[in-house]
């Protein structure tokens, strides 16, 4: 490591007395790293400030204790938990923070209420008694820059190497197509940029669930008319719109989309409204259904979508809906392939990991998985009021097993 130059307190002073611009801003930045080097240099501070050396090795990989694949709030509150216990942290996400939640409908309503949602101890304030998209997505924001979370959005996972106490990830920038990415995440493409390698002694996979939609593969699927994810209302008015599910995402939609102005058919095979749907929810849909204000068919199925229609199999037989717009909200899951890609074993019947309950480790040593991901398939058992504590259990094991670095 290079010798290390620790500026005084006379420096940093001056420097912060001087008019806020891009060179002080760039000196601060360089004195505050030197500051932060030379104390995780030093045996004797970093065990009193709990903090472990700052690394770059020779080829320029960048050294961490822990790296969570996720900046959900799972993976937040992972981070904040592992920071906490003295390690440091670095989370990569593919997309923003807590991507999954910005591409939830605009204009949604949580189910539970503000502190549920909450980690690492910060309260969420909220004006409603549940809170909006909105107010969650500064909630998090707040949350990360509370802990100076060491977050690369937009970067890919491309490759993980290594084994425990020795792991490479390797990554690529991506400059998502950020308007497209709105109305269909799944299918626009992205530019690559640089690409970077980090090495960790432990990870923690949080990716979540929200990125990979349940195909119905059918004909047609991938025409640009057909979307997976429901984010407003305004573009679909005087269209006719086929809505594909029965869930909260497909209730919700109906309902929005027929309140400004379009022509909505929902299409759901099971027999009625799912009955988990949200309870304020549920009598409106149904409502809208038996008057006749959006047509339904039950215990039907699409056979093929074509550029002006729809196909669909009924329980009299096929019949062919005039379209403009499709919306399959017909769920989501886990990327079961990157796990296994680690080596991660997954359970036969349900995709579930194989951990350690009371850890999260996986079958993996030093690969741990929080947040919805550790439910596998059975994506209604996890949600932000419960994975947001895997962090706790993880962080405990690492306070057990990782062994301090040597100064």
């Amino acid at each position: 490591m290079d010798r290390l130059v620790v500026p005084s307190r006379t420096s940093v002073r001056d420097e912060c007395r001087k008019p806020l611009r891009k060179q002080s801003v760039l000196k601060l930045r360089y004195l505050g790293t030197q500051v932060l080097r030379y104390c995780s240099s030093n045996s004797t501070i970093r065990q009193s400030l709990r903090l472990n050396p700052i690394t770059v090795s020779a080829d320029n990989s960048q050294h961490f204790d822990v790296l969570v694949i996720g900046a959900g709030p799972s993976g937040l509150a992972s981070a904040i938990e592992a920071q906490r216990a003295g390690f440091r942290v670095v989370l990569i996400d593919k997309g923003c923070v807590v991507n999954s939640l910005y591409h939830y409908p605009a204009n949604m309503t949580f189910f539970t209420t503000p502190e549920l949602l909450e980690i690492g101890d910060i309260p969420f304030p909220s004006a409603h008694v549940k809170p909006t998209r909105e107010e969650a997505l500064e909630y998090y924001r707040k949350v990360a820059d509370h802990y100076r979370l060491d977050i690369r959005q937009y970067e890919r996972v491309d490759r993980v190497s290594g084994c425990d106490l020795d792991f490479t990830v390797c990554t690529t920038a991506v400059n998502a197509e950020i308007l497209g990415a709105l109305e269909a995440p799944e299918r626009h493409g992205q530019a690559e940029g640089r690409t970077a390698e980090y090495r960790a002694r432990k990870l923690v996979v949080a990716t979540g669930y929200y990125d990979l939609p349940n195909l119905m593969r059918v004909p047609g699927e991938d025409l640009p008319k057909v979307f997976h994810y429901y984010r407003e209302p305004h573009p679909f008015y005087d269209r006719d719109v086929v809505i594909l599910g029965g869930k909260n995402s497909a209730a919700i939609a109906s309902l929005e989309l027929w309140r400004h102005g379009a022509r909505v058919t929902l299409v759901h095979r099971g027999e009625g409204i799912h009955p988990h749907v949200k309870y304020w929810i549920k009598p409106d849909i149904e409502n809208r259904i038996k008057s006749g204000e959006v047509t339904a068919y039950f215990t039907s199925m699409v056979k093929e979508i074509t550029l002006d229609s729809v196909l669909i199999q009924t329980p009299r037989g096929e019949l062919r809906l005039k379209n403009d717009f499709v919306f399959a909200l017909t769920g989501y899951h886990p990327d079961y392939s990157f796990l296994r890609g680690l080596g991660v074993q997954l359970t036969a019947d349900e995709c579930r990991p194989i951990v350690n309950q009371a850890t999260l480790e996986t079958n993996v040593p030093g690969i741990y998985v929080a947040g919805v991901i550790v439910a596998g398939s059975r994506t209604n058992e996890i949600f932000i009021e419960n994975g947001r504590f895997h962090g706790q259990r993880i962080a405990q094991d690492l306070k057990k097993k990782l062994p301090p670095v040597s100064s």
